[in-house]
């Protein structure tokens, strides 16, 4: 029989394993850990050498790590060397490729946004042009993860794409270069008085973004901003203090932060002169708004800077930090939580006490605990920020998610994009009765498959009463209901004529202005944001809501 070599193993770590063993008592945290590190030492070289298959060391050991990495909380990660430029391009917004965002459509990739300025904007590509070939390699059959790497490389090297457009095949020689993804996708202003921003990530320069965009609608006459927080999923906690510094006071606390060890306690204020401290704002919030996102919240709802208005926000309070762990690789760490100026915590899962089965629970209402906002608001930890002005979320049809999954949306854009070359006014374009009528003409031959709610639901009772000895009496009634429930695709196209004209719209409007026009015609429709600047225009309403004196 022939053994495997253990030569792979590291000996240096096993010896280091061995010393720290020597030094420490029975009964010692420390020695707990030595043990069983000197465990797993001696458990992986025995299944590296004499395992009937082979084994890939790197891997065996990853899904160790991962497991173990697992049983803490979610934000606590490896990050393998081969993934360190995926993580400095999520944190910094950085990268070296084409600028353009790419997805996959019944088995085609295809690029779905370019970044206006960057090479695919400037070498002419198009939102809906199918990759072929990435210099001489066929992309067919690849993921977008795939395709996305043979498409980053170091900026100034060349890349050959060959894409299909409508019926003809082109070839574009582009130069890679340094990307830089916009926090703020949008700005503008969507009434006389009234200015709108979207920010999207908390990466590097996002603060800078920010003020930037509130300076050019202050000029424009801005007198309200909206802050649309909306989806915003985190990121560099600096950047979410420096984004509070724009609206308060020099000298105030925006946020503090509390770990095991004393260096993570540490206490974040502005730094710096504000760009204006009075004029009113409301932020935009969702379920999707979390850490950086809801550290602006939180600090603008206790300081009663702002109006919040939406939905309550995710709950995560907990702040990461990366360590160097050896060979380019690196852990992320949760090392701290974060606590707005009032005190409160808006973390919404207790990651440190899991059931048996390894689930954890949300923190329980009852263990919240009431805070007060500068004028005396009662606002709680423990659940994320809920926001002044509660909306309604919205949902879509099933006939509407049938046509968002299935692409007809974005491939009607394109057809109608090639046949109208002439940009409409990106403020003023609506999908009129005519382009609709047009839209479900061109529906005509597509497969519609969905189910509606009634549907799924007598379909679930179905199922129950199978389970009846006497099923037979009531399934000539079950068996009317479903022909009486079935959906009809015409029906229901008329039905949710409007939610379908929106998001046609913002298809068609990309074609012309990329995202800005996605943006800018959603924002039109947008019943947060119509809500929003009702309030801007109410100062009774919004000084009352605040508790602000009169």
């Amino acid at each position: 029989m022939k053994v495997k070599s253990i030569s792979k193993w590291k000996w240096p770590a096993a010896v280091a394993v061995l010393l720290l063993v020597a030094f420490v008592r029975p009964g010692d945290k420390y020695f707990d850990i030595a043990r069983n590190l000197e465990i797993f030492t001696s458990l992986f070289k025995e299944v590296n050498a004499f395992y009937v298959d082979e084994i890939d060391p790197e891997k065996t050991i990853k899904v160790g790590i991962d497991a173990m990495l697992n049983s803490l909380d979610p934000y606590t990660n490896y990050i393998p060397a081969e993934d360190m430029a995926a993580y400095k391009t999520m944190t910094t917004g950085e990268y070296g490729g084409i600028g353009a965002y790419i997805s996959k459509l019944q088995n085609k990739i295809v690029i779905s946004m370019p970044n206006e300025g960057f090479p695919a904007d400037q070498a002419g590509l198009k939102i809906g042009d199918e990759l072929l070939k990435i210099d001489d390699t066929e992309v067919s059959g690849m993921n977008t993860n795939e395709v996305s790497k043979l498409l980053k490389g170091k900026p100034g090297t060349p890349v050959t794409l060959t894409v299909k457009r409508q019926d003809k095949v082109l070839t574009f020689e582009l130069t890679r270069a340094k990307i830089v993804i916009d926090n703020v996708p949008y700005y503008g202003m969507v009434s006389d008085n009234i200015g709108y921003i979207q920010l999207t990530e908390f990466t590097t320069q996002a603060a800078a973004e920010v003020r930037k965009a509130l300076l050019d609608l202050k000029k424009q006459g801005a007198a309200g901003i909206i802050f649309d927080l909306r989806d915003n999923p985190g990121g560099i906690l600096q950047e979410a203090v420096d984004i509070c510094n724009l609206f308060i006071p020099k000298g105030q606390v925006v946020v503090e932060t509390k770990g095991k060890t004393p260096n993570w306690n540490k206490v974040y204020k502005t730094v710096k002169n504000p760009i204006d401290t009075e004029i009113p704002i409301v932020v935009l919030t969702n379920g999707n708004s979390a850490s950086a996102a809801e550290i602006v919240s939180g600090t603008l709802q206790d300081y009663d800077r702002a109006v919040l208005l939406g939905r309550k926000t995710f709950g995560k309070g907990l702040v990461q930090s990366t360590r160097p762990v050896g060979y380019d690789s690196q852990v992320k760490i949760t090392v701290a939580k974060y606590y707005t100026p009032s005190g409160r915590c808006i973390q919404a899962i207790d990651y440190a006490h899991r059931h048996a089965d390894g689930s954890v629970d949300k923190i329980p209402d009852s263990l919240k605990t009431a805070f007060t906002t500068a004028h005396g608001r009662t606002v709680y930890d423990g659940g994320g920020i809920t926001p002044d002005i509660t909306t309604e979320a919205e949902y879509l049809a099933p006939v509407t998610v049938s046509l968002l999954t299935n692409g007809y949306f974005f491939a009607y854009a394109n057809e109608y994009y090639y046949r109208h070359p002439q940009a409409p006014g990106m403020l003023t374009f609506e999908v009129s009765d005519k382009v609709y009528e047009d839209f479900i003409s061109w529906l005509g031959d597509k497969e519609l498959s969905y189910k509606t709610e009634a549907e799924r639901a007598l379909e679930e009772f179905e199922q129950k009463a199978r389970e009846w000895e006497h099923y037979e009496r009531i399934e000539p009634q079950i068996a009317a209901l479903q022909q009486a429930v079935v959906h009809d695709p015409q029906r229901d196209l008329r039905t949710y004529e409007q939610e379908i004209k929106d998001l046609l719209g913002r298809e068609i409007l990309a074609r012309y202005y990329l995202i800005k026009g996605e943006v800018a015609y959603s924002i039109r429709h947008d019943r947060d944001v119509a809500e929003a600047i009702g309030v801007l225009n109410d100062p009774a309403r919004y000084r009352g809501l605040l508790q602000l004196p009169n």
